[in-house]
């Protein structure tokens, strides 16, 4: 595929795996529009882009989701369809079930799905218009199955799967694919920006991200994903391998989650 010109909106943008795919659109000379909530972090990050003239900054929130109709509408008006969605946005948790407050549930759904859904259901319809788009959604191995310590993080996952598996099948026919990325340990501040049971910063980094994947190498499958229209991806090391376990010898995964706490 050839990304030139392409419109390509990116949620998350300001830093990790969504900073990375800035840089490398940017590089194939796509047409961004870039979105955190932090927009000094934004402003860095479109000073080191290749083409940074060719970069649009619009600062969202994806917690406050009824409010997102609100700013996109009148970027999708000015830009016309986009052509391709990645909503990268979110954040991790934590924290025992048992010790969670609601609020940090309530956050994940929220922050991680809702924020994704929302958005989204701005950007369709000019896809459809157009008979052309494709949808990233950022899910985790935590979408695949349930891991101590995320259950609102691994429920909101798992809830993007179930939406946008079932919008990919209604409109395949309308030229729109829709690419679900499952990464195991990326090299981010994910597990630093967590929250705690009490939906405060955890501010504590775990050693298996600190050793993952670097997150440019993820922009280039997450590319190379889009350009081939794979229906899924998955990136990491060995964690990876607990998405086959769980389906061919679920008896034997139970016993090895639940020993990750």
């Amino acid at each position: 595929m050839n990304f030139t010109d392409k419109k390509v909106w990116i949620t998350g943008a300001s830093s990790g795996i969504g900073e990375a795919l800035t840089y490398k659109f940017s590089e194939l000379g796509a047409h961004l529009i870039i979105s955190s909530r932090r927009e000094s972090e934004l402003q860095r990050v479109k000073a080191a882009c290749k083409h940074s003239d060719k970069v649009t900054i619009v600062p969202l929130d994806l917690e406050k989701y009824h409010e997102i109709a609100s700013i996109a509408t009148p970027i999708v008006e000015k830009f016309g369809a986009i052509d391709i969605l990645v909503n990268n946005g979110g954040a991790s948790q934590r924290a025992l079930v048992l010790e969670e407050d609601l609020t940090v549930v309530e956050k994940m759904m929220k922050i991680n799905f809702m924020g994704a859904v929302a958005l989204t259901k701005v950007i369709l319809p000019g896809m459809v218009a157009q008979k052309f788009g494709h949808i990233v959604c950022m899910s985790s191995l935590a979408g695949k199955f349930g891991i101590p310590l995320r259950s609102g993080y691994a429920a909101a996952k798992h809830a993007l799967h179930g939406f946008f598996e079932t919008l990919r099948a209604e409109n395949y026919d309308n030229g729109i694919r829709v690419l679900m990325v499952c990464p195991g340990y990326i090299n981010t501040n994910v597990a630093i920006n967590a929250l705690d049971a009490n939906a405060n910063k955890r501010n504590q980094n775990d050693p298996g991200q600190e050793k993952g994947l670097a997150p440019s190498v993820l922009a280039d499958k997450i590319i190379k994903g889009i350009e081939k229209e794979k229906l899924e991806i998955t990136a990491g090391g060995g964690e990876t391998n607990g998405i086959w376990v769980s389906r061919f010898f679920p008896r034997l995964f139970a016993k090895i989650i639940r020993k990750k706490k």
